[in-house]
């Protein structure tokens, strides 16, 4: 997650695109290819924040969730701090935020840890026993640690593995119809899964062969109503045997080879019309697979990262890819967007590209890109339309930190809007013409929150 910069030459040598390992030349990116590397462009609107939150102090950190915690029907922000020793980690400290800045209760240990990542931390919000109420769950060293959410008072310990502290994840494997069942994971060896009550389920080491994903996926690829989870190169059934391992032709580095991220391009009845893409660490590689495992394509030769799926370019086949390709060279950091069957249409070179999303912005019912470290919203062109406004901000590349980006709706009217979260504040920006989602709203950043 930390800022890498590799010799252009080398960077410039793996940027042969390929499909299904036949080598090609430097990609035409046709609908757009732009460099904002800079200052915005003069006569970008700039976008005032609705709320400016400063975190705690003492027990809030970078990692922030949101989602009524209280029940009063305003969202608050969930802040955590980790301690973090060779990359082994779990939160120590969080406080709970109202929007106008106030702390409505901390726990934990203020003096454990540090307020900046690398990773996901084990903090989230979710409503785990169904009685229309949130809590908090976190992992400390030790235990799944499920928080009131009103008071932030220990409601109950789960005691788990040791180093099962990298992530949380909810979801469904027993096929109630609401995710009940918890993944927690050590940083890329194992997997644990226990149900609401605490019992383990089952656990399973490097699946298929490979190091875990940084967020194991539920995915439901075959509508049985029971979750399926994208461990990493493996798809595990419920019962957590393996389903199919991918079966790539671009070498994965032993040991070291591991998913990224992944995301669901479309949904299916069946498995073979399901589409998964993801991104490949230590393979540098990008693929789309259906819900069986049948590769559908690759494009190997760069380091992408995190992706984002959604209808982005006008007239274009979709829905489309959002990636961005990291280890690059400082100052030149480009996302890409893919149409679905891998052709480029589109590249943005930032600075720094590695924390983005995807929101209708403009109301055009398209998905516009949103670019943590420029603070810049891009249309379907390439073009920057806005830039976020952070008074009081200072420079992440200099201050050792990189901007967080959410997405959430944190006023009440059904349409996502924006986090941008350093270590000391969270900056909230209102969505004042995107287009309310279908489906039923969901106050603030949601379940199984992630910077991948």
């Amino acid at each position: 997650m930390m800022r890498i910069a590799l010799p252009l030459a080398v960077a410039l040598c793996c940027a042969a695109p390929v499909f299904a390992g036949v080598p090609a030349a430097e990609p035409v990116f046709p609908r757009f290819d732009v460099r904002d590397t800079g200052a915005p462009p003069e006569g970008v609107p700039e976008v005032a924040p609705w709320k400016v939150v400063a975190l705690d102090p003492d027990y809030a950190g970078q990692w922030a969730v949101a989602g009524d915690v209280d029940g009063d029907g305003a969202v608050e922000v969930v802040a955590a701090e980790n301690v973090n020793v060779e990359d082994t980690h779990y939160t120590s400290a969080v406080a709970a935020h109202r929007l106008d800045g106030s702390v409505l209760w901390r726990w934990g240990k203020p003096d454990a840890g540090r307020k900046v990542w690398h990773h996901d931390v084990a903090c989230q919000i979710h409503d785990w026993d169904g009685d229309g109420k949130n809590e908090v769950v976190v992992c400390d060293q030790r235990d799944i640690v499920e928080l009131d959410g009103a008071t932030g008072a220990e409601k109950r310990r789960i005691p788990i593995a040791e180093g099962a502290t990298d992530c949380l994840v909810f979801c469904d494997l027993a096929g109630r119809g609401r995710p009940e069942e918890v993944l927690v994971k050590d940083r890329y060896e194992r997997i644990w899964a226990h149900d609401r009550s605490g019992t383990l389920l089952w656990d399973v080491t490097k699946p298929g062969g490979y190091r875990t994903a940084h967020q194991p996926r539920p995915l439901d690829v075959d509508s049985d109503g029971r979750d399926e989870i994208l461990a990493g190169y493996a798809l595990l059934n419920p019962d957590g045997s393996v389903r199919w391992v991918y079966e790539t032709k671009e070498p994965i580095l032993p040991g070291v080879g591991h998913m990224d991220c992944a995301r669901v391009l479309r949904a299916g009845k069946t498995p073979e019309e399901v589409r998964i893409v993801f991104t490949c660490c230590g393979a540098n590689n990008i693929a789309v697979v259906d819900g069986a495992g049948a590769v559908v394509w690759e494009r190997p030769g760069l380091h992408f990262e995190s992706v984002q799926t959604g209808s982005i370019v006008a007239d274009a086949p979709g829905p489309q890819i959002l990636v961005d390709v990291d280890h690059t060279p400082d100052g030149a950091s480009p996302m890409w967007v893919l149409d679905a069957d891998g052709a480029p249409l589109g590249r943005i070179t930032t600075r720094y590209s590695r924390h983005h999303r995807l929101l209708d912005w403009t109301g055009d019912g398209l998905a516009d890109i949103l670019a943590a470290d420029s603070r810049g919203v891009y249309d379907g062109t390439g073009k920057r339309v806005a830039t976020f406004a952070m008074p009081g901000a200072g420079d992440p590349a200099t201050e050792g930190y990189e901007l967080s980006l959410l997405i959430g709706d944190c006023d009440g009217d059904g349409v996502p809007d924006i986090l941008i979260i350093t270590p000391a504040t969270v900056y909230v920006y209102r969505n004042e013409s995107g287009k309310r989602p279908e489906g039923p709203a969901v106050p603030g950043t949601g379940m199984n929150v992630t910077l991948y």
